[in-house]
């Protein structure tokens, strides 16, 4: 055996390749990786980076240690975690392959300075065999979870949300002509000066943005509703504020008028389109079933992500709520909780997601929103939660007090750490007396 030989075989090179090249072996799969534009959206992130290189360098050293990946229950567990992980985070298979065939690359590399040509080979051998058995654990539970992902999201589609088809329907038929007469009263009392609202800034805009955009994502009506409001906002309202002639305002103002006419037809259009339904309500509280969030959340982060906009969640937790259903009985906790979620669903926005999280906990994602109004939001609630009374068969009502942690986005691209934050700001409140609120602390 050569004096630079590691003692213990193949194993033992492969514990001395990870203990004194694993450093540089995650810089070159970094540096590979982020030479692909796709590779960028999930790496420039400073967290994400820092946290990822650590965890890749464990995970190195993990896989060629002594023990081997298909007889140890924990490295292939560790390993479908990875990949579920990947899936939530979206990070596509190809480019964890691509990550892969750079650590093999480097591997080589620094081989022949470890070993002679015999040993190393046979440690390259096995070496290679373990990172692709693991890539291929991986990739199984990566398709498995997003396979699940994508049926949460087409199912998602073919529900009516929050609301059922009519209501959904007629309100937002009249968000978008509340637009339009806000709109015509500028003209008229002459504000267009100042800039009219945009009908993608309007309520009716964050609903085409966020939740149509699950229900008719991939219908041609949905694409011709987008064009249409992109048309008005950008070339019709900037006409309009324009100084110009009487004919040209009112042949805009005409122009306008069938604009908003066909959006309104558009979105009846949509609606009518709907024809299968499937119920994706929690039955007690008609609020969001949780097993839809993944799917949402995973949505909202990326266009957070995509378009630098603000995305905050709550995470409400119902005070002593086990002396309700214990004093009180299951049927007074149940319509504690059913008030509750009406409560919630009274103080936040159409474009906003309310889902029962678990017993007598409720999540709240709010859309293009940053921590302080997020705080005002879950303010309103908490005020409104406190000046509630439950009638519990006595004498007395029964008040409800809620606490709640607030997490804002901050570019991660994982949900499960803003809910990680969320929790653990909602731990604060129970722990401070309850009835109050806490924000997580900003990303480092």
């Amino acid at each position: 055996m050569a004096a630079n030989e590691a003692p213990g075989g193949s194993v033992g090179i492969l514990r001395r390749v990870a203990s004194e090249h694993g450093v540089d072996m995650v810089a070159r799969f970094y540096d590979t990786l982020l030479q692909d534009d796709e590779a960028q959206r999930f790496l420039n992130h400073s967290v994400v980076h820092t946290r990822l290189s650590t965890s890749l360098l464990e995970w190195l050293k993990a896989l060629f240690d002594e023990a081997d990946i298909r007889d140890c229950p924990r490295i292939q567990e560790r390993q479908h975690v990875i990949g579920q992980v990947h899936a939530r985070i979206n990070i596509p298979i190809h480019l964890v392959m691509q990550g892969a065939a750079a650590l093999k690359a480097r591997f080589a590399q620094v081989l022949p300075g470890l070993a002679e040509p015999h040993s190393g080979l046979a440690a390259l051998q096995l070496g290679h065999e373990r990172i692709d058995v693991a890539i291929m654990m991986m990739s199984q539970a990566y398709v498995k979870d997003t396979t699940a992902r994508a049926r949460l999201d087409e199912a998602y589609r073919l529900f009516s949300i929050d609301q059922d088809v009519s209501t959904e329907k007629e309100a937002q038929k009249a968000s978008l002509m509340e637009w339009s007469q806000k709109t015509l009263f500028s003209l008229l009392q002459g504000k267009a000066d100042n800039g009219l609202t945009r009908l993608s800034d309007s309520p009716f805009g964050l609903w085409l943005r966020h939740r149509a955009s699950f229900m008719f994502e991939r219908s041609i009506i949905y694409q011709d509703l987008l064009a249409e409001t992109h048309r008005i906002d950008r070339l019709l309202l900037p006409q309009l504020e324009e100084p110009g002639g009487s004919n040209q305002r009112t042949e805009t103002l005409s122009d306008l008028q069938a604009a908003v006419t066909r959006v309104s037809s558009l979105v009846m259009e949509l609606f009518q389109s709907l024809t299968a339904m499937e119920s994706g309500r929690d039955p007690l509280t008609r609020t969001l079933n949780r097993r839809f969030l993944p799917a949402i959340l995973g949505r909202e982060i990326e266009f957070a992500n995509a378009n630098s906009s603000g995305l905050c969640i709550i995470l409400l937790d119902v005070d002593h709520f086990k002396q309700i259903n214990d004093r009180h009985g299951h049927q007074t906790g149940d319509l504690a909780l059913r008030q509750v979620a009406q409560v919630v669903m009274d103080h936040v926005r159409p474009s906003d997601f309310v889902f029962r999280y678990g017993g007598e906990e409720f999540l709240i994602v709010l859309n293009e929103t940053r921590a302080a109004q997020a705080h005002v939001i879950a303010e309103r609630i908490r005020g409104a939660l406190e000046q509630t009374r439950i009638d519990a068969g006595g004498e007395d009502a029964l008040a409800i007090t809620a606490s709640m942690g607030v997490a804002e986005h901050h570019g991660h691209p994982d949900q499960a750490r803003l809910i990680k934050d969320a929790d653990a700001a909602l731990y604060r409140a129970k722990g401070n007396g309850r009835n109050r609120i806490e924000i997580a602390a900003a990303a480092g």
